[in-house]
């Protein structure tokens, strides 16, 4: 041994191990659909506007595709292959998702602020001479305030037929006409019967808004249930 590598530590080789997501393989297969939710999610890091990231995430998931394995599946992609468009699509599915979905998104990115707050709620009952129930409950992120309008048809057994968002609180609250305040917990209670009603009707013909808003609903629902 020569002079100049006494007392050296000769270097370990050890064999490469390929680390593994804990949901599955690393970077996960993703299918079209998934495909086309991270494709029009690509903006997410630019956005600094919490119900604009809200509406692009909700409003790029077509109905009926997204249960939980399209979820657990999309989280695994993202956390497998780190960038920051995966990062800011984690964070957007922690803060939307509901039940063990967004608890897994959370795991793996929580959300730099989560202010999103329900607040009032009002009705519109039209079921004896037109049909229908119109609601509208009114959210707020820090002092932003929005809102969602809801119409349920009567006629139909109670599913809901429309829903939108707006920031124009007062401008909705006028053209809604004689409004009766309802308490936000019982109106999110008949919203999440009316989306049940739907659900156990997949055929039935609704505004397309109802399936673009259907994350920000569903998170508003399980936020109003506390």
């Amino acid at each position: 041994m020569s002079r100049g590598t006494q007392g050296r530590k000769q270097p370990l080789h050890r064999p490469i191990v390929v680390v593994r997501s804990l949901r599955g393989p690393h970077g996960t297969d993703l299918g079209p659909v998934q495909k086309a939710v991270v494709q029009a999610c690509r903006g997410l890091p630019q956005m600094t506007d919490p119900l604009e990231v809200e509406l692009t995430l909700s409003s790029a998931v077509p109905p009926g595709v997204a249960d939980e394995k399209f979820w657990v599946e999309l989280i695994d992609h993202a956390v497998a292959l780190p960038s920051r468009r995966n990062l800011a699509l984690l964070r957007a599915m922690a803060v939307l998702l509901t039940g063990r979905s967004g608890e897994w998104a959370v795991a793996f990115a929580p959300p730099v602020v989560d202010s999103l707050a329900v607040r009032g709620s009002w009705i519109c009952d039209r079921s004896l001479d037109a049909g229908y129930l119109a609601l509208l409950c009114t959210y707020a992120h820090g002092s932003d305030e929005h809102a969602m309008v809801f119409l349920i048809d009567e006629v139909a057994g109670g599913v809901i037929r429309n829903a939108f968002v707006t920031r124009d609180v007062d401008v909705a609250r006028e053209r809604m006409g004689a409004l009766e305040e309802i308490n936000p917990a019982a109106a999110h209670w008949m919203l999440a019967k009316s989306y049940s009603r739907l659900d156990r009707r997949p055929g039935l013909t609704v505004d397309p808004e109802v399936h673009r808003t259907r994350l920000l609903a569903n998170r508003r629902i399980a936020l109003a249930f506390g």
